[in-house]
């Protein structure tokens, strides 16, 4: 669907191009007409050859719109880009004298009744060869920088959705790898919350497969993701585990890329279940269009994890935040005493 949304676009602006090139040259064509002017020939207004000095002009008209598309579309490609100037001003030239034997064959062909002139001729039509080819130019000059902006805009788009991809696909195997510690912790406890706690990984795996490839989802579908993780995780710790969790969703339509608030959760059960009577605080709401998380651990210095995977998350989440939020956030971490504290403020709208 984005694909064909993007061809259409693309086709409505190729469109739109070409007509506007018509309706230009259209006007250069007209114009000598509506002012019954002969293109700065000298002749009375009552010569009966006037109309026949129209009738040169609009054919040497068609002669400016070749050299003006050749110009753009051949020869600056070829030779000015190739650094091939004195081949292009040689073209350029010859191109020039070929304008004026046209100019001398229309004389002949339409019957002008003043006899040709070479100076006269290379005098009339100088002006407009050299605006023909300086126009052309600015043209040509302006379509390419416009197409590579284009281009470095959608590597800029791809790399950035390649980044994201990346960093996300990084954060799941994180997540999946500390349930499944709980999971085995259950088994070896030969815990009966086994199977409550497998059938709710059943619809965290729901989640991540079917939404998270997604560019947005619903703030309460990550809520309820958080929910389900801080279940299991509280299954794991039982009463040993002092867990305090408000979510206040009064904006319930906003959206929000998905799992990008797992990490900091993640992080306050591994820091945080390493100390004694460990105290984990969670509050996300969702107001004003602003979303407004903290995530409060206690934490110990001397306990703090160090493995492969500590701190894969938030490095992440951090990234994730500045590609997609830039200047729409504002995350705060601090350490007080024995607290871990993190505050995330999101700007929706």
């Amino acid at each position: 669907m984005k694909i064909r949304m993007s061809n259409i676009k693309e086709t409505k602006k190729g469109w739109t191009a070409i007509a506007l090139h018509v309706l230009i040259w259209a006007m250069v064509f007209l114009i000598p007409y509506i002012f019954s002017a002969g293109a700065d020939r000298d002749f009375h207004p009552h010569d009966k050859g006037r109309d026949s000095f129209l009738h040169l002009n609009t054919a040497l008209n068609f002669f400016w719109l070749v050299l003006f598309y050749f110009n753009a579309g051949w020869l600056i490609p070829r030779l000015i880009y190739t650094r091939k100037i004195a081949l292009y001003i040689l073209t350029v030239a010859t191109m020039f004298c070929v304008m004026i034997l046209l100019d001398s064959i229309l004389f002949r062909v339409m019957y002008i009744p003043h006899g040709f002139s070479i100076y006269h001729s290379a005098g009339n039509n100088f002006i407009p060869f050299v605006f023909t080819i300086a126009v052309s130019a600015a043209y040509k000059a302006i379509a390419d920088k416009n197409s590579a902006d284009l281009v470095i805009k959608e590597k800029q788009s791809e790399h950035l959705k390649t980044e994201l991809s990346f960093l996300r696909s990084q954060i799941s195997p994180h997540f999946l790898f500390n349930v499944l510690n709980n999971i085995v912790a259950l088994v070896r406890l030969k815990s009966d919350d086994l199977e409550p706690t497998v059938m709710k990984l059943s619809s965290l795996m729901q989640y991540m497969l079917y939404e998270t490839d997604e560019e947005k989802v619903a703030v309460q579908s990550e809520t309820a993701y958080l929910q389900s993780y801080i279940d299991l995780q509280q299954q794991r710790y039982g009463n040993e585990l002092n867990l305090q969790v408000h979510f206040d969703i009064k904006e319930p339509w906003h959206t929000i890329e998905p799992m990008l608030l797992i990490p900091f959760v993640e992080n306050a059960f591994k820091h945080g279940g390493m100390v004694q009577s460990p105290n984990i605080q969670i509050s996300l709401s969702v107001a004003d269009g602003e979303l407004h998380f903290i995530v409060i651990n206690t934490f110990e210095e001397t306990k703090a994890v160090k493995d492969k995977t500590s701190g894969i998350g938030l490095a992440n989440v951090k990234r994730r935040l500045e590609l997609l939020y830039p200047g729409k956030h504002v995350l705060k971490t601090d350490k007080q005493a024995d607290w871990f504290i993190i505050d995330l403020l999101i700007t929706l709208q």
